[in-house]
C-alpha cells in the first residue's frame, strides 16, 4: 500500500480529475482532505444517534455502490474511510462521552502524532447509544472492506 502524500496541495487538486495523484494510505488518512469526495461524503456522515448512524451508513453504502459502478477507485476508498471513521469516532464517544481519551494537552513537540505521549488515559464513561452507532458503522465498513472488495479495489487502482 502506498503512503498517503500529505505534501500535495489539497486545495488545488480535484482527485476526480486527477485520480493518479490519489494515495490510499493507512486507515483514515486524508479523509478530510481529498476533494471533491470530502465535500460529497461529509454531509452524509452522522454518528450522534443510532438512527442517524443507520441513515448515514446507508447513504454512504449507496455512494460506495455509485462509485463502484463508475469504477471511481478514489471515491470508493474515501467512502470506506468515512465508514471506518464512523466506527472509530462512535467507539471513542462510546468509551468516553467527552470524546477525550487522554488527560491533559498533547505536548507541543508531539502534535500531529498519534498516541498518548505519556498522558494517562481517562476513565471509561460508557455511552450505549454511541456503541450501537459504532456497531452500525462497523457492519457497513465490513461490507466494503471484505477480501473480495479489497481485491477489486486493488485491481481498479492498478488501472488508474
Amino acid at each position: 500500500m502506498s503512503r498517503f502524500d500529505y505534501s500535495q496541495n489539497f486545495s488545488k487538486i480535484d482527485f476526480r480529475q486527477k485520480p493518479e495523484l490519489y494515495r490510499v494510505g493507512i486507515g483514515e488518512q486524508g479523509v478530510l482532505l481529498v476533494e471533491p469526495y470530502k465535500s460529497e461524503l461529509l454531509p452524509l456522515w452522522r454518528i450522534k444517534t443510532p438512527e442517524l448512524a443507520r441513515k448515514s451508513a446507508r447513504a454512504l453504502l449507496a455512494k460506495f455502490a455509485e462509485f463502484a459502478r463508475e469504477t471511481d477507485f478514489a471515491g470508493m476508498d474515501m467512502t470506506r474511510k468515512f465508514l471506518q471513521m464512523g466506527f472509530t469516532r462512535s467507539r471513542r464517544y462510546a468509551n468516553h462521552r467527552s470524546g477525550k481519551k487522554y488527560l491533559g494537552p498533547v505536548p507541543l513537540a508531539k502534535r500531529g502524532q498519534s498516541g498518548s505521549h505519556g498522558r494517562p488515559t481517562l476513565p471509561y464513561d460508557f455511552d450505549p447509544e454511541k456503541a450501537k452507532a459504532a456497531e452500525i458503522f462497523l457492519r457497513a465498513w465490513r461490507k466494503v472492506e471484505s477480501p473480495t472488495r479489497r481485491r477489486a479495489m486493488a485491481t481498479l487502482h492498478d488501472r488508474v
